[in-house]
């Protein structure tokens, strides 16, 4: 199926992102940030509209296109994140990930305008609360992710995602300390247009929601489809395809970790 066009902020991203603003309607910056807000408003408003039997159903199918499309996930450092106000929980894919091997990690704020750092968490490890109620872990081992599970509040037909407006995703993301994988996570009824990209913000190299996964190439996201069930899928990036794992399926009603 080939791979993710090269990651933006890397090499193109400049120059993509002049031909993006070009069609940005020459939006002023103070349009734009009440642009944006008013897009979060109508996106959480939308995802929180969402009763309990729907959002479980979301996640199973997230779960099984995340498990069969991308296996070498269960012997990678991955990061996820706690879900708020309605996101995919991606807790009981962890679960499953770490009897295959994978480590997994969630992001810490460790100021304004800083990059994420990420420690392991595991049920049993320490947790505090951060900024916008977000859980983190305390005291554990600190974790450099190859793999990168990433919130998406929107999303575009370019890849990119529209996030809660700090930046922290797209600082750690521009400068990782080492290659890594980012795959946005959402839904289909966060699906816009465009988001308007600026110069800050940072493409996924993958989406995946409940239809399916999307790759990013050159000219915009191209579906993929979902992977069959039962069997591990060639969707999968070449990163992420490093180890076959056993095809188990999802579509349980596991409680989640907490």
């Amino acid at each position: 199926m080939g791979k993710p066009a090269t990651r933006g902020f890397r090499r193109d991203h400049p120059g993509r992102m002049l031909d993006l603003q070009e069609g940005n309607d020459h939006m002023a910056a103070d349009q734009l940030k009440s642009w944006r807000k008013g897009e979060r408003v109508r996106l959480i408003a939308a995802r929180e509209g969402l009763d309990a039997a729907t959002l479980e159903r979301l996640r199973q199918r997230l779960d099984g296109h995340l498990w069969r499309s991308f296996p070498g996930l269960a012997t990678s450092k991955l990061s996820f994140y706690w879900p708020i106000r309605g996101e995919y929980d991606a807790r009981p894919l962890t679960r499953k990930l770490r009897e295959h091997g994978a480590v997994t990690a969630l992001p810490v704020v460790v100021g304004a305008r800083q990059p994420l750092v990420f420690r392991e968490w595991h049920p049993g490890v320490v947790l505090a609360t951060g900024p916008l109620g977000i859980s983190y872990p305390v005291g554990s081992d600190h974790v450099v992710p190859t793999a990168m599970l990433v919130p998406m509040l929107g999303w575009d037909e370019a890849g990119y995602r529209l996030g809660y407006g700090a930046g922290f995703f797209d600082r750690t993301l521009a400068s990782p300390p080492k290659p890594l994988t980012a795959i946005g996570v959402g839904y289909e009824l966060a699906r816009m247009k465009t988001i308007r990209p600026q110069s800050w913000d940072i493409p996924m190299d993958w989406v995946v929601t409940e239809r399916g996964v999307y790759r990013r190439d050159p000219g915009g996201l191209a579906f993929l489809g979902g992977a069959a069930p039962g069997k591990p899928s060639a969707l999968a990036s070449p990163v992420c395809y490093a180890d076959e794992v056993d095809p188990g399926r999802f579509g349980d009603a596991d409680p989640p970790e907490r």
